[in-house]
């Protein structure tokens, strides 16, 4: 008898010590984790203020920007999900879907996007809001992305952003912390660099690269090299090993 009186006492220890963890580290568990750059994006279906999104296979051929906010109705989220806005129509043109994501309730967003569709942000008037606000009130997708935020007490994600190409491959993600808002600019530039990227493989982007701008060789093979005998108004080589080619 005593004995079980221990092991029942070890048991409700236990538990208590489970139900005293904050409530963010015991949903997070071993579930969350990060998928790495060239590994297939976590697929998910969800809804959304666009109704139900089958996640890749609603957005085709498109790259995906998954963009992760903490919480509705907060100042600085307001202000990126209204830049975007504003900016959307640059990433139509960059073939590029934009999938807003927090674990806020389907109704909050509701709520929240016609709030700030009222709003005159930086003086540009009324602007819609034309992409999907995902609502993940059971974190079941930004535990798939490793962006449930573990130090909230609240069930919040992390400031992240998920660049995911065609082929659904992760090419890069960027986590903020909560206080700092992203730059937008930053967000589009990164995808124009991917996508420059992209479809040369044998190219590489420099520090402080803009779209446009020269981009460089990670190394030079023979066929380079016989080329580089003559002139070549397109390489400019600093040394050995830093070769810069202009855009065709």
């Amino acid at each position: 008898m005593k004995k079980l009186m221990m092991t029942t006492a070890v048991l409700l220890f236990s538990l208590g010590l489970l139900w005293a963890q904050p409530r963010s580290e015991y949903r997070t568990g071993v579930n969350q984790r990060i998928p790495m750059i060239g590994s297939e994006a976590p697929a998910f279906k969800a809804q959304s203020t666009h109704g139900e999104i089958n996640f890749p296979k609603d957005f085709g051929s498109t790259w995906k920007v998954l963009f992760a906010h903490p919480r509705d109705f907060t100042p600085v989220c307001s202000s990126e999900i209204l830049e975007l806005a504003h900016q959307k129509d640059a990433f139509d043109k960059l073939n590029a879907s934009i999938i807003v994501i927090s674990t806020d309730e389907l109704q909050s967003h509701r709520d929240w996007k016609a709030a700030l569709e009222e709003v005159d942000f930086k003086g540009r008037g009324a602007t819609s809001i034309d992409f999907p606000m995902v609502a993940d009130a059971s974190y079941a997708v930004v535990n798939k992305y490793g962006m449930l935020d573990s130090q909230s007490e609240v069930g919040q994600s992390i400031r992240g952003v998920f660049y995911i190409d065609p082929e659904n491959r992760v090419r890069a993600f960027t986590f903020y912390p909560n206080e700092i808002g992203r730059s937008i600019g930053e967000v589009k530039r990164t995808l124009q660099a991917l996508q420059t990227q992209h479809a040369n493989e044998r190219l590489v982007i420099p520090a402080n690269w803009q779209p446009g701008e020269d981009v460089m060789l990670p190394y030079l093979t023979d066929e380079d090299k016989r080329a580089m005998t003559g002139p070549n108004p397109r390489v400019r080589s600093l040394n050995w090993f830093m070769n810069y080619v202009s855009p065709e």
